[in-house]
């Protein structure tokens, strides 16, 4: 056992052991926590992810429902649109039938009015040939003695009448 006393490596030994004994308490506070502030870091950096994907779902629910919106507005408009169209296409055919009437009307009216002056004309070609004719025939009939005596008797005749 003396010489135990004098071993230098039993020395080194129990040193070694005081000095673990002596480190162990002041670096187990330390060193569990530096951990404990580590797993509160990473807590928390957990949390603000998990509030950041929240956050992004949210957006993307968001974004979507406007998208929705969108879509379904721009089906409204084009709806409208084509509605819109069809009233203006009907409008137009309306207006082109009614314009197709009032000039089948106005070419109609011209045509009688063709037919009418046409008309007129042939009478008045009608009265003009007769007139002609009768004057011929009376400057026949009338010439000598038997018209004048003929034109005698009417004069004579037109008093009666007159009366």
């Amino acid at each position: 056992m003396d010489d135990l006393w004098n071993n230098t490596t039993f020395w080194a030994g129990v040193a070694f052991v005081v000095f673990v004994v002596l480190v162990y308490r002041p670096g187990k506070r330390i060193l569990t926590g530096a951990l404990d502030q580590r797993i509160a870091r990473i807590r928390e950096e957990i949390e603000e992810a998990q509030r950041l994907r929240e956050e992004a779902q949210s957006t993307l629910a968001s974004y979507q429902r406007r998208q929705r919106e969108a879509l379904q507005e721009a089906a409204k408009i084009i709806e409208h649109a084509h509605e819109e169209a069809e009233r203006s296409r009907a409008r137009a055919e309306a207006e082109l039938e009614d314009s197709i009437r009032r000039r089948e009307q106005q070419a109609a009216a011209k045509i009688a009015q063709a037919e009418a002056a046409a008309l007129e004309d042939i009478r008045n070609q009608a009265v003009d040939l007769a007139i002609s004719a009768t004057a011929k025939l009376l400057e026949e009939k009338l010439a000598g003695k038997s018209g004048e005596k003929s034109v005698s008797d009417a004069i004579k005749g037109l008093s009666d009448k007159l009366h």
